[in-house]
């Protein structure tokens, strides 16, 4: 499909040597000089995903959880788990006594223990040449000497204003007199800057053991956590092999559950089913045949997804082609049926994609869950903490039920398209529960409608909130009114569905193809 080059848009970012997508200038620019200072891809990834926890400080830190894909020709793809878990005194029972029922966004249950920084270690010591303390150091200098505040971060910032100001650490930390910085703004992060430092010069162990430690663990005692210092002491992640689906000749695949990366592969089985390159790339028949297979699959999500340990059904039983068939045959072509729904989406979260010269190609996925996570932040130390076990319910015969060292049903989730056993496609759409959509409609954009990567992340999304269905603006009135007519309840999205990156390889010609999200900040850039 070919761009119409009199409407606005950007082309597709064309390199040879390497290429990385960031939803900031400055993270992809990092990324850049890392590569260029003999870093690899998992350098640079690193590098630039410790930037964003500093410019893009809503989306994501230190203080929120990590996954990450990473593929190298001739090598099996390797996968990382870097979710962190409830404290060990954490109990079903222990809430329902307190009369919770909920885990809200902003309470101190919701904090699970913070994953990315011994991620960003093992994946450095794995795959990288750099260690943490060199991945660091851009960081460190953007919170010691300041950054400009982008125009969506600032728009985000300002938004949670008044989740910023229930917190005193919050208000110390990442509010400037009361109040949100305003877009172009220079601020700097102290605090962060400090317990970055000793991260680097003591190590990854310095953030889980220790001062820092201490000081999370204290921060939320005092709010009622079951959180203690050991909870953060014992932390590690797992390595784990990606699981994957085959899509008309094309290997997806995502990193198995806790993740809801299954969902994404639940959903393009179903679609399978159906001729999707018939129809209207942006017609109505598309988003409803998209909406109600992904309600399907979401449904699967929500009733299985959660600490693997505690799955009651197997996840090749829940790629079975076979049990894609059944739901598939469910969908009514001319009308909305009643199923069950997903949970309303509130969330924020950076994704970013780096391919080296060597061609590994590393999906890189960093979140701290909601915008400014629990909007609970250490005072001394500055780190925001994430909000992750609000995806727990508070449910005993529910798999995911909260519970003592148990990881919750997570949303982010890194992916790669695979063909003949090389990465086709690096890539990943953010956006908390979004996420699986996003996935699949960036697939159907470019392999059942032949967009290219950047028409595929450009094009306008619809998403679901309870029986709501949610488009964006750009969606076109046609699509609208024959999506009403089958029977969707229309509710204008208030703000855009999430943020992707992407980088093809393109194996043949020796270049590579990127796309970054108009949704965002941010942009690629290769060379």
């Amino acid at each position: 499909m070919s761009r119409d080059f009199q409407l606005p848009g950007r082309s597709p970012v064309i390199a040879c040597d390497a290429m990385a997508a960031s939803s900031h200038p400055l993270a992809t620019l990092t990324a850049l000089d890392v590569l260029r200072a003999g870093g690899n891809a998992a350098d640079a990834a690193v590098a630039a995903c410790a930037v964003l926890g500093v410019v893009e400080p809503q989306s994501t830190g230190i203080g929120g959880d990590c996954f990450c894909i990473i593929s190298q020709p001739d090598k099996p793809v390797w996968g990382y788990n870097g979710c962190g878990r409830a404290g060990a005194a954490a109990s079903t029972e222990a809430l329902l006594k307190q009369g919770v029922k909920e885990i809200g966004a902003t309470s101190a249950h919701a904090v699970t223990v913070p994953g990315a920084i011994e991620a960003w270690d093992v994946i450095l010591k794995a795959h990288g040449r750099f260690g943490l303390d060199r991945a660091l150091g851009p960081a460190i200098r953007f919170a010691e000497s300041g950054f400009p505040v982008a125009s969506r971060i600032s728009h985000a910032w300002a938004n949670m204003l008044p989740k910023l100001a229930a917190n005193p650490g919050a208000v110390r930390n990442f509010l400037f007199d009361g109040r949100a910085p305003l877009e172009g703004d220079v601020v700097k992060l102290p605090a962060l800057a400090a317990t970055m430092k000793a991260i680097a010069q003591k190590g990854a162990r310095a953030f889980y053991e220790g001062e820092i430690a201490q000081d999370m663990a204290k921060t939320l005692a005092a709010l009622g956590s079951f959180q203690t210092e050991a909870d953060f002491t014992g932390h590690r992640g797992e390595i784990v092999m990606p699981i994957s689906t085959n899509y008309r000749g094309l290997d997806i695949l995502e990193l198995p559950p806790n993740g809801q990366g299954l969902t994404a592969l639940v959903l393009l089985n179903i679609l399978e089913n159906f001729d999707m390159a018939a129809l209207e790339p942006l017609g109505p028949e598309r988003f409803h045949i998209v909406l109600e297979a992904a309600r399907m699959a979401y449904a699967v999500r929500d009733s299985h997804i959660a600490d693997p340990a505690h799955m009651r059904v197997k996840v090749p039983d829940l790629l079975d082609k076979a049990f894609a068939k059944k739901l598939a045959g469910k969908i009514d072509l001319a009308c909305r049926t009643a199923l069950p729904s997903a949970p309303t989406p509130d969330s924020d979260t950076v994704y970013l994609t780096v391919v080296d010269r060597d061609r590994m190609a590393v999906s890189f996925i960093n979140s701290l869950f909601s915008n400014f996570g629990s909007g609970i932040c250490t005072e001394k130390t500055g780190i925001i903490l994430n909000n992750r076990g609000g995806c727990f319910v508070v449910d005993p015969k529910h798999p995911n039920t909260f519970g003592a060292g148990k990881r919750p049903m997570h949303t982010i989730i890194p992916a790669h398209a695979m063909r003949d056993g090389r990465c086709e496609m690096t890539f990943g759409v953010m956006g908390s529960h979004y996420q699986p959509m996003g996935h699949a409609q960036v697939v159907l954009n470019m392999y059942d409608y032949g967009m290219d990567v950047q028409q595929a992340i450009d094009a306008p999304r619809i998403f679901f909130e309870g029986d709501d269905t949610v488009p964006e603006r750009g969606v076109a009135p046609a699509t609208l009114e024959g999506l009403r007519a089958r029977g969707h309840k229309l509710v204008t999205a208030s703000s855009p569905w999430g943020g992707g990156q992407a980088i093809v390889i393109d194996w043949k010609r020796g270049v590579l193809i990127a796309g970054s999200e108009p949704r965002k900040d941010g942009c690629a850039i290769g060379y």
